[in-house]
C-alpha cells in the first residue's frame, strides 16, 4: 500500500478513485500521567506524557484508515491529512484521512 500526503503518485496513473478513506481514534492518559503533565504545564517544557499519546494516535488512526483502504482493494491512499480536536481535559481525537485509489 502506498501512502502518500500528495495528489498523485510519482511514476504511476490513477486508473480508479475509491473515495474517502478514514481512520480515528480517541486517546486520553491515565491519571497518573495526567497528574505528572499538569505539573510540567506549570514548569514549562514539553509535555513528553500528550506527545507519546499524540504520536501513538496517529499510528492507530493510520492504520485504521489504511485497513479501510485495503478493504475496498485499494493499491494507493493519496492527499492524507491529519486532523486533532480536543475532546475533553487529557483526552483528543486523531482522524487520519485521504482518498482510495487503484493505480494502473
Amino acid at each position: 500500500m502506498i501512502i502518500t500526503n500528495t495528489e498523485f503518485v510519482t511514476g504511476k496513473d490513477i486508473k480508479e478513485m475509491l473515495g474517502l478513506v478514514k481512520g480515528n481514534t480517541i486517546q486520553a492518559k491515565s491519571i497518573g500521567k495526567d497528574f505528572k503533565a499538569g505539573l510540567r504545564h506549570i514548569a514549562g517544557g514539553e509535555i513528553k506524557e500528550y506527545t507519546e499519546m499524540l504520536a501513538e494516535s496517529r499510528e492507530i488512526a493510520l492504520k485504521r484508515m489504511i485497513d479501510k483502504a485495503e478493504r475496498m482493494g485499494a493499491d494507493a491512499v493519496i492527499n492524507i491529512r491529519f486532523m486533532t480536536s480536543a475532546i475533553m481535559g487529557g483526552a483528543a481525537e486523531i482522524l487520519a484521512y485521504g482518498t482510495a485509489v487503484k493505480l494502473r
